[in-house]
């Protein structure tokens, strides 16, 4: 008898899809009789006629969710919120010429409904689980974990991934969002199968904006949100899956917000790119065809203090780069290609150096939202309600750091671990088994190890915000476009990556546990993921403080609201 974990180890589920593997929740029989060879899909197996031709697709814009209900805590104007809601079930989509995908979205779509977030209002998000009993790329139940990435989350709602709502349970996130203006998403988190969640389409946008940011970048038509993802699919349409035997996944189609290589129609003005990284294990080198710099001034956290010309940049698996690209000087009519130049270890196919295409048009409409100049410098402005004890993330020194630590990432006998420790150590400890125990307002000094030449790592540390301050590659010093504050260090090839972050709560929160993890979702999946506790770690228990709890409301008790979205193609 084999049991689901081992094949989850073993990578077969991947390789051999779902054929033959049946029976009861915790084992799969076995008659002795070997079943016939699979051979795994390392691409798309499509019909010429139903393969995306590069720039063939229309650029669109994920929908914007409006709240079903604002108003104020106790009718205090000071203390404002709003309320949405989400469903995770399943959808039918068209990626593909004359086929179609059954995903697993946020309201059935991929990506999910974007969420705008306000600083200094916050949100509840209630989110049901109303997906089928079995997983769409994996035999288990389908069981999923939601986790906002980029935000200072109580312990109990920070996706933490044991914190499990099953099909029919409904659990109520509470979102802070005192934190700078940033660009956060959402996406799945469920232990031992985040991988196949968030690739069946469990992923979406949830940018937070305050004042400052407001009044120095584009906004509006010219703030655009771009998930950059690859896939592989089968010849029905169905999505495949092949994760190397748990090295990771890469597909020979790359989307853009769910369109394979997309042209996004631009005016010949100053446009805002949020880039989001939603692959399962690639990364990307995006660079502009003409050659042309793009100018960073955003990275996972917030703003740059300095903005940075570069005319490529490295990102991994969910970082996001806010990048400015200036179409003013193109003629109308002109094509400009967003390619990739790719990193090592990646498995490339003939398209993956395609990102998607830019066509200026005339300028038309007012220009509101647009900028009139690319900006040299920043100003991030500060948290809300923020303590006396809080610094800003960039201010950081070494000097500052009570504690230096090491994370060495690393495979030991097939196994992903953290300094040789795994997240089953964590729950065969009853999740008392800590990385670090730093206390509130605490400065400390993380080095991160990757002594590997066979894999890259997008390390990321829930909860904080961390200023980057060594490598020892690049003369030492962090690369231009990562010098603003992060949660995701993309720790490459026998790199090191040394930060700088303070353990910043936030109002209300007296701390807890938080995961550590690689950001390969194959990787974390396979066990690549320990904890650390500010403060006392027995505090909002993130799985028996608030647990999602059956749902008593009819499915469609929230019908979904979006804002009025922008002309295809734009």
């Amino acid at each position: 008898m084999t049991t689901r974990r081992e094949i989850f180890k073993l990578g077969a589920v991947g390789a051999l899809g779902l054929a033959g593997l049946k029976g009861g929740d915790d084992t799969i029989p076995s008659n002795g009789t070997a079943a016939p060879a699979v051979p795994p899909v390392t691409a798309s197996r499509l019909a010429p006629q139903n393969m995306p031709v590069p720039y063939a697709g229309v650029f669109r814009r994920p929908p914007e969710l409006v709240p079903f209900e604002t108003g104020f805590d106790d009718g205090d104007p000071a203390r404002p919120y709003a309320r949405y809601a989400l469903t995770q079930k399943l959808g039918q989509v068209q990626l593909l010429p004359g086929l179609t995908t059954t995903v697993a979205g946020y309201n059935g779509i991929f990506p999910g409904p974007t969420i705008r977030a306000t600083q200094g209002t916050r949100t509840e998000v209630r989110i049901r689980n109303d997906l089928p009993g079995v997983g769409l790329l994996q035999p288990g139940p389908f069981n999923t974990v939601t986790h906002l990435h980029g935000s200072a989350s109580l312990p109990q709602y920070d996706g933490y991934a044991n914190d499990i709502t099953v099909p029919g349970n409904v659990k109520n996130y509470h979102y802070p969002n005192w934190q700078t203006a940033r660009t956060l998403w959402y996406h799945d988190h469920k232990h031992h199968i985040t991988a196949q969640n968030v690739y069946s389409g469990l992923a979406a946008f949830y940018p937070l904006s305050d004042k400052f940011e407001r009044a120095q970048l584009p906004q509006g038509e010219f703030d655009v949100p771009l998930m950059i993802s690859d896939a592989m699919f089968n010849a029905d349409g169905s999505l495949a899956y092949n994760d190397n035997d748990v090295k990771g996944l890469w597909g020979d189609i790359i989307l853009v917000n769910g369109v394979p290589w997309p042209t996004m129609k631009v005016k010949p003005r100053i446009y805002r790119f949020r880039v989001l990284d939603a692959s399962i294990s690639r990364s990307y080198r995006p660079t502009l065809s003409t050659g042309d710099p793009v100018y960073v001034v955003g990275t996972d956290a917030g703003m740059l203090p300095q903005v940075q010309a570069v005319k490529s940049w490295r990102q991994g698996t969910a970082e996001r780069y806010e990048v400015l690209i200036d179409f003013r000087k193109y003629r109308t009519g002109q094509t400009i290609e967003l390619r990739n130049l790719s990193n090592k270890n990646n498995i490339d196919f003939a398209n993956t150096g395609k990102i998607m295409r830019f066509q200026v048009v005339a300028d038309s409409g007012s220009g509101a939202g647009s900028i009139p100049r690319i900006p040299a410098t920043l100003d991030a402005g500060g948290a809300v309600n923020a303590s006396g004890g809080a610094i800003p993330t960039m201010s950081l020194t070494p000097a500052m750091a009570k504690v230096k630590r090491e994370l060495k990432f690393f495979r030991d006998h097939g196994q992903w671990t953290v300094n040789g420790v795994t997240w089953a150590d964590v729950e065969k400890s009853g999740f008392t088994k800590l990385f670090g125990n730093p206390q509130p307002f605490d400065v400390e000094q993380w080095t991160i190890t990757n002594a590997s030449g066979g894999w890259f790592h997008p390390v990321h540390i829930h909860l904080i915000d961390a200023k980057i301050i060594a490598r020892n590659t690049n003369g030492g010093q962090p690369f231009a476009w990562e010098k603003g504050p992060k949660d995701v260090f993309y720790a490459g090839e026998n790199e090191s990556v040394t930060a700088l972050m303070q353990f910043d709560l936030g109002p209300g929160n007296d701390g807890g546990r938080y995961m550590i993890h690689c950001h390969n979702l194959v990787h974390e999946d396979h066990d690549m993921m320990v904890q650390f506790s500010v403060g006392d770690l027995r505090n909002n228990d993130p799985i028996t403080s608030d647990p999602p709890v059956p749902d008593t409301l009819a499915p469609n008790a929230f019908p979904p609201v979006y804002r009025p979205g922008f002309p295809p193609g734009t």
